[in-house]
């Protein structure tokens, strides 16, 4: 079974989503044949114990927010800039260690990515960027059961996935590597889970 539309989940702070991402992007950039929507997830909402103030409520998780808030903004705005704002995102927090709770972090990587960082911002004070982190979010929890990122959806099945690896420059190997994914989710329902004992270094 082909699969050419499905969904993925992120969330900047995770170095299996940064994988799977880069590895899907990879593959998209040499003509992968994909309709691929990206889901915007918190982790931080998804340890919120029940009765306690949602993530999108408290001004205090502001910067958990921020740097998904701000890709939401750019993805709506200059929507040209998105793919490698994303990118960029899980660039600076994994590769350069950078604090994307800030600001500062955001900006950064917004002006590295040649976008005007003041009506990012403007949006995400206006609010809808958070507006539309919480309904995707929401979403993808109450329709699919979302616990983590990066989830993979398509038609009514949806899986959690890790992987290992990054591009190494073939972009064969990640269009490899999403077609695995998608054939386990579809073709094999009864993989619950399967999970290496070890690690190959």
């Amino acid at each position: 079974m082909t699969i050419s539309t499905f969904a993925v989940s992120y969330d900047y702070r995770c170095p299996f989503a940064r994988n799977a991402h880069e590895h899907l992007f990879r593959a998209l950039d040499a003509g992968a044949p994909w309709e691929v929507e990206l889901v915007p997830f918190s982790l931080t909402q998804s340890h919120v114990a029940e009765g306690d103030t949602p993530v999108w409520d408290d001004p205090q998780k502001a910067g958990d927010r921020l740097s998904i808030e701000a890709g939401l903004a750019v993805r709506e705005l200059t929507p040209e800039r998105f793919d490698d704002v994303h990118l960029g995102f899980f660039a600076a927090r994994h590769d350069e260690g950078k604090d994307l709770r800030t600001e500062q972090a955001v900006r950064e990587v917004l002006q590295k990515c040649d976008v005007d960082p003041e009506p990012v911002f403007e949006a995400v004070a206006e609010g809808w960027p958070r507006e539309t982190f919480r309904k995707a979010h929401e979403a993808a929890v109450k329709d699919f059961s979302v616990f983590g990122v990066p989830t993979f959806i398509a038609g009514n099945d949806a899986v959690f996935v890790r992987i290992m690896t990054r591009p190494d420059g073939d972009a064969d190997v990640s269009r490899s590597v999403i077609e695995k994914v998608l054939a386990l989710l579809t073709e094999s329902p009864e993989l619950n889970e399967y999970k290496h004992t070890t690690i190959a270094r």
